[in-house]
């Protein structure tokens, strides 16, 4: 009986599908659930948890310094997505080239950077952007006659210092999704486009661009993710978390801070609460913007 139910053609979909249910349940449906009743009430280890209602996020709504990490994200995220897609797309086109002579050479050095563990990336980044005259950064400067910068200690430079350690680490992958979309390109398009006298740029422009789109979207939704959930290369780049008037301070930064430093468990709920709105309603719209969820005739 159990054999013949096992082996049953309408339940062996859902035995294949189970596992996923599961660990659906359990990895994400449960967490979530249990950070949303956490963040409606007051939460401290060896305390017993009382409910407060929607005090934490009317804190949070005049929390100057959770603005604050919400901004630098904000601009983190946008400034990753003006430089990690462009680039990569870039890159991915030029490396597809036949004209390309070392291709798998190219290929390996870009991605190289993410097989690094992100504590030894942002460690040598800070050294780099050190503001002793003998680091690496103004040891370039001083070639030219300007003098010491204190990167990190500034906003702007140490969101320079930030940006240079996310196009080191992210670009070679996001050229590796660039380049698997240009593989599902057919070469018949380009040339029919050659025999039509286009352009290496009306190539670019009518074919690849418009073919890549479904790429396109999917490095933007995950990039969009990524900038605002950004976390530990900000920690490592400053040493901590506790940037020089916040100016490093992420999202995620202020939660590891209430929840994790000062152990106020409830409010940093609060915080991921809001951290997953902001993120879901973002890339909803940009898809909606994209047109994925419309219906293909």
């Amino acid at each position: 009986m159990i054999k013949k139910f096992l082996y049953s053609q309408k339940v062996a979909p859902y035995v294949f599908v189970l596992p996923f249910i599961l660990v659906f349940l359990v990895f994400w449906v449960y967490p979530l659930g249990s950070s949303l009743g956490m963040s409606f009430q007051k939460i401290q280890l060896g305390q017993e948890a009382s409910w407060i209602g929607l005090d934490n996020y009317e804190k949070l709504a005049g929390d100057g310094v959770f603005l604050k990490a919400v901004t630098n994200s904000a601009i983190y995220m946008v400034l990753t997505l003006l430089i990690l897609i462009p680039f990569p797309m870039l890159f991915a086109v030029l490396i597809n080239s036949k004209l390309m002579w070392g291709r798998e050479f190219f290929k390996s050095s870009f991605f190289f950077p993410a097989l690094t563990s992100v504590v030894v990336a942002g460690t040598i980044f800070r050294l780099m952007f050190g503001e002793m005259e003998g680091s690496l950064i103004n040891s370039i400067l001083g070639w030219f006659g300007i003098d010491p910068v204190k990167f990190l200690k500034g906003q702007v430079t140490g969101f320079i210092a930030l940006l240079a350690l996310a196009t080191w680490r992210w670009t070679g992958v996001n050229m590796l999704y660039f380049l698997s979309g240009l593989k599902n390109i057919p070469d018949e398009y380009y040339e029919a486009a050659s025999i039509d006298g286009a352009s290496s740029f009306q190539k670019f422009t009518k074919i690849t661009m418009p073919l890549l789109k479904p790429t396109t979207i999917y490095v933007l939704t995950i990039s969009i993710y990524a900038g605002l959930a950004m976390f530990i290369e900000s920690m490592m780049l400053w040493n901590g978390n506790n940037s020089p008037k916040n100016i490093g301070l992420t999202i995620v930064g202020y939660l590891y801070r209430q929840g994790i430093e000062k152990n106020n468990l409830g409010y940093a709920a609060a915080v991921g609460i809001v951290l997953l709105a902001i993120t879901m309603i973002i890339n909803l719209t940009q898809l909606k913007l994209s047109g994925m969820f419309k219906k293909e005739d």
